[in-house]
Formats: C-alpha cells, sequence, structure tokens
C-alpha cells in the first residue's frame, strides 16, 4: 500500500481552497438566469482550461521536477475550480427549457474554447523556447 505524503496533499488542499474561491468569486461576478448562456461557468472552464495547460507544459517542459506544483496546481487548483458537471447541468436545463440551440451551441463553444485555449497556451509557453 502506497504511503501518503502529507506535504501534498497539503498542496492539494491549498490549490482547492484557493481554486474554490476564485471559483465562487467569478460565479458571483457573472451571474445569469436559467436558461441563459451561464458565462460563469464558460469563463471557468476556459480560463482552467488555460491554466492546466500553462502549468502542464510549463512544469513538464521547463522546469525542475517538484513534487508538489503539479498536485497543487492540477489536482487542487484546477480541480476545484473548474466544473464539467455544472456544464452538463447546465446544457440539461437549456434542454428542458426548450432551448435546444443554445444548449448545443454552449457545449460545442465550451469544448472548442477549451481546447483552444489549451492550444494556445501550450504554445505560447513553448514559444520562448524555440526563438532561443
Amino acid at each position: 500500500m502506497a504511503r501518503l505524503d502529507r506535504r501534498e496533499l497539503a498542496a492539494i488542499f491549498a490549490g482547492g481552497m484557493i481554486g474554490a474561491l476564485l471559483r465562487i468569486w467569478v460565479s458571483e461576478r457573472f451571474t445569469a438566469a436559467a436558461p441563459a448562456w451561464p458565462w460563469a461557468t464558460f469563463v471557468v472552464n476556459i480560463s482552467g482550461s488555460a491554466v492546466l495547460a500553462y502549468a502542464a507544459t510549463r512544469l513538464q517542459e521547463r522546469l525542475p521536477q517538484s513534487t508538489y506544483r503539479r498536485p497543487f496546481i492540477g489536482t487542487g487548483f484546477c480541480g476545484a475550480y473548474t466544473t464539467f458537471s455544472t456544464m452538463q447541468v447546465e446544457v440539461l436545463r437549456m434542454l428542458d427549457a426548450g432551448r435546444d440551440g443554445l444548449a448545443l451551441g454552449y457545449a460545442a463553444a465550451s469544448i472548442t474554447a477549451g481546447y483552444g485555449a489549451i492550444w494556445l497556451t501550450t504554445a505560447i509557453v513553448r514559444r520562448p523556447r524555440q526563438l532561443a
């Protein structure tokens, strides 16, 4: 059985606390009516995709290995900050309200923008190394 690393768990906890608080802050700033475009979740998921892409690329390719950065940022912060499950619930609410086009557009835009954020962020992180 693997031994638990308390410092790794503390890093996940700290990152999760920061991510959850930031998500709440964003949610309070971008409120929308029930079947309307859910800007808070959209902004959180796209920016979270960019943060995760930045961290994964930077930590894997540019910085020395660290035991606690990845759990802090990836598992902790991004895990608490982003919310795919809320996106699914919002799509179902739109469908229940008869807003099929909005639901399809929101799901497609979320997935496309998320992948776009990953691609762009990874390219930006790798660019300085390519110019050197």
